[in-house]
């Protein structure tokens, strides 16, 4: 079983994809790391990051998507730029988008120790997590 976990940043969705075989959590390296929202403001290029997010999910046939949840409020409240990223990945069709709270994400990694592997870069670290942590808590 495959998974996207996607870490949203600032204007960019982070994306790592594990799959869960034998028992063993692996990273399946793809050459799309992130997809960037460029300019929020403008319909014509949210519509252009739905159709890139669109064909990622496609071409890599993946059905489960698990995203990192931003706090809504407080100081590290997440920018509206990564709600409206988010609300991109939870219109897909035929995706099963589970959000995951970062203690969430820290709980399962304390319990299974999701090892990082060096296919990953550093940024892609949380979205992995977030990936580890929805296939082994289902």
């Amino acid at each position: 079983m495959t998974i996207c976990g996607i870490e949203i940043k600032g204007s960019e969705a982070i994306l790592a994809v594990a799959s869960l075989g034998n028992q063993a959590l692996s990273h399946v390296a793809l050459s799309t790391k992130k997809i960037a929202l460029e300019d929020d403001d403008e319909a014509a290029n949210v519509k252009a990051f739905a159709a890139q997010v669109k064909a990622f999910v496609q071409e890599n046939a993946i059905t489960r998507i698990a995203i990192k949840k931003r706090s809504k409020k407080g100081e590290f409240a997440g920018g509206p730029t990564t709600f409206k990223i988010e609300g991109v990945f939870q219109l897909l069709d035929g995706v099963e988008v589970t959000l995951l709270s970062p203690q969430t994400i820290n709980a399962q990694n304390k319990k299974h120790s999701f090892e990082l592997p060096t296919t990953l870069n550093k940024y892609q670290h949380e979205a992995y997590k977030a990936a580890c942590s929805a296939l082994v808590k289902k």
